[in-house]
């Protein structure tokens, strides 16, 4: 189905192809191609009110993720009984704070892309509320990088590195 990405700012440039190419890769690769994925792309004092809304803090934030279907298992796909049940959720890209966050020697658009997988895995159940789920999510990002990376050329970390 359809990969929705809207860039909803005006704070920092951005190209949508290059993350679009990228995620339409993630999505094969963790097997969720046949769902709709929003990804939303919005400045810090967005990122921030959304923040402030659904998690109560008041700060800006990288990414924001709002599954359609609840309570997944990691990794788990999900199987709808309707068409228009195709559907995994929403991600919101604090595109602006990933790119105040950038080191000297990283790719805005590689950062990009490991914040939006990780906000992908969020939508298919992974979790880093503790050290056991933690690292079940770490190893799929893992895995989905190092295979991305492997079609792409990029060298790829996950977001989740050192959490624990």
């Amino acid at each position: 189905m359809s990969l929705l990405l809207r860039n909803a700012q005006r704070a920092v440039p951005l190209r949508r192809a290059p993350l679009r190419r990228r995620m339409e890769l993630v999505r094969g690769l963790l097997g969720v191609r046949k769902f709709d994925l929003g990804i939303i792309c919005v400045d810090n004092k967005s990122i921030q009110h959304i923040n402030r809304i659904y998690r109560e803090k008041n700060v800006p934030t990288d990414v924001l993720s709002f599954p359609f279907h609840e309570n997944l298992k990691a990794g788990e796909i999900p199987r709808p009984d309707f068409p228009e049940d195709y559907n995994l959720g929403d991600i919101f890209l604090g595109v602006e704070y990933i790119f105040q966050q950038c080191k000297e020697n990283e790719d805005y658009y590689d950062i990009l892309t490991v914040t939006a997988t990780h906000g992908l895995c969020h939508l298919l159940g992974f979790t880093h509320s503790t050290e056991a789920a933690w690292q079940e999510m770490y190893q799929k990002e893992k895995q989905v990088l190092k295979e991305l990376g492997q079609r792409t050329g990029a060298r790829l970390q996950p977001l989740s590195r050192g959490l624990f």
